[in-house]
């Protein structure tokens, strides 16, 4: 049925449509992502969801979105239609929302993440959920990082991707520092400081570089920055994987 290809045919790179950006949509899965979305002002589309949650844990969804396109199918069924089994059993298409400019995002922010060409969705998922628990007032990605609003990331984070603004970086670093931000480059380096350093913290308006999973932040990012940063470890290990290593800059470098 060609209403359900949101669901079972198109890629995230067609649900995204470049082209098209008013018609883009993307999935939210599982109740309580779902709701979290409903919450920040996203619009639902259509749901996918088992026959039993129709009456159990998808009905407040249903009952908020009355003319809603509603699918529902055995598990068996729907886990053959998408080619993966839902988690908790409900999907969501919803409408994408319109990117925010950057100056909107950073007049009143005092930390922002700069997320430069990470691509794997867990670890884009991951560091949404910690930059809204921790205190990270807005989410800027390069255009080389995955999509936030990828289903799996979308997931990871729990919702938390309509929790924290966020917008695509597009024209370098150099735009930060005409708000008024100083960079910190998470690396290792022989100049790099301690991400406890009390110069860094004293800093008014920060934003926090964390790189690739594989190479890191390039040299030209890290030679541009104000700051290079390390997170102190033991027992020779060098480094933390991104969304760890930014769950700790995060609690580090937002402290009042």
């Amino acid at each position: 049925m060609p209403e359900l290809e949101v669901f079972s045919a198109l890629t995230e790179a067609q649900l995204r449509n470049r082209l098209e950006p008013q018609k883009g949509l993307f999935i939210a899965e599982s109740p309580k992502v779902i709701n979290v979305a409903m919450n920040a002002g996203m619009e639902p589309v259509a749901l996918l969801c088992e026959e039993r949650h129709i009456a159990g844990d998808a009905a407040d969804i249903i009952a908020r979105c009355p003319d809603m396109q509603v699918y529902t199918g055995s598990r068996e069924l729907l886990s053959q239609l998408t080619g993966y089994t839902l988690t908790r059993g409900v999907l969501c298409a919803m409408r994408r929302p319109q990117a925010p400019r950057l100056e909107d995002i950073l007049e009143t922010a005092r930390r922002v993440v700069v997320i430069d060409g990470v691509v794997d969705t867990t670890n884009i998922g991951a560091i949404f959920r910690s930059a809204a628990a921790l205190g990270i007032d807005a989410v800027l990605l390069t255009p080389s990082s995955c999509d936030p609003l990828n289903r799996r990331a979308v997931r990871v984070s729990m919702g938390s991707v309509f929790l924290v603004p966020w917008t695509w970086l597009t024209g370098g670093f150099q735009e930060l520092k005409n708000y008024g931000f100083k960079t910190v480059a998470m690396a290792l380096r022989d100049n790099s400081v301690s991400i406890a350093d009390s110069e860094l913290a004293s800093e008014p308006r920060l934003a926090i570089i964390m790189g690739t999973e594989g190479d890191g932040l390039s040299d030209r990012v890290i030679d541009e920055a104000d700051y290079v940063c390390r997170i102190p470890m033991s027992n020779g290990v060098d480094s933390l994987n991104v969304a760890a290593a930014s769950a700790i800059a995060f609690w580090q470098l937002c402290k009042e």
